[in-house]
């Protein structure tokens, strides 16, 4: 049975909580099995008959919403692009500033939310001090030399990344540790 990573957009932020016990029972009641989470963010694994990615997509999405009262939208992926996002991360040449306890982020899509075309030119040459970024894949790589809070990158690209949802490299290295596949 084919197992997938659902991370899911805005939960437990901004008061939109769901706990995850209750996430978990929820997606299980649904008919996904083995289903696990990875800290409070939103990160699920879980195994599925169901074999069309858009078609999984919208259950979890309609499962959770019907549950929490507000829209969870979920990015899919397969242990192996959950791999790949994280392989990628790693072989992506670090920009000058990049040291030590730089912060770097991976903001995933769904394949047609990707920033392309001109978008993706304008986000891989942002030039603002301390901050650079590449498009991979469904994947924006982000380094920050600097604190979150004082990136002017998301503001400069807010309606591009609307639709994606990020997690900090941290968080991406133990999902690919513990949920990824080596090829």
């Amino acid at each position: 049975m084919p197992t997938f990573i659902a991370l899911l957009r805005a939960v437990n932020v901004g008061g939109r909580t769901y706990k995850m016990a209750d996430l978990r029972s929820h997606l299980e009641e649904s008919g996904l099995t083995d289903v696990e989470t990875h800290i409070q963010t939103g990160n699920v694994r879980f195994s599925t008959t169901m074999r069309s990615p858009a078609k999984i997509e919208a259950h979890v999405e309609q499962t959770l919403e019907s549950h929490a009262g507000f829209a969870v939208p979920t990015i899919l992926l397969t242990p192996a692009e959950l791999t790949e996002a994280y392989d990628d991360a790693q072989a992506i040449e670090p920009p000058s500033f990049a040291e030590e306890g730089q912060r770097r982020y991976l903001t995933f899509f769904k394949a047609d939310d990707v920033p392309s075309g001109q978008q993706q030119k304008e986000i891989e040459a942002w030039d603002a001090p301390g901050e650079s970024a590449r498009v991979v894949g469904r994947v924006v790589h982000l380094w920050l030399g600097h604190p979150t809070h004082e990136a002017k990158f998301h503001g400069a690209f807010k309606k591009a990344l609307a639709p994606g949802t990020a997690r900090d490299l941290r968080v991406v290295t133990a999902m690919a540790e513990k949920w990824g596949t080596s090829g």
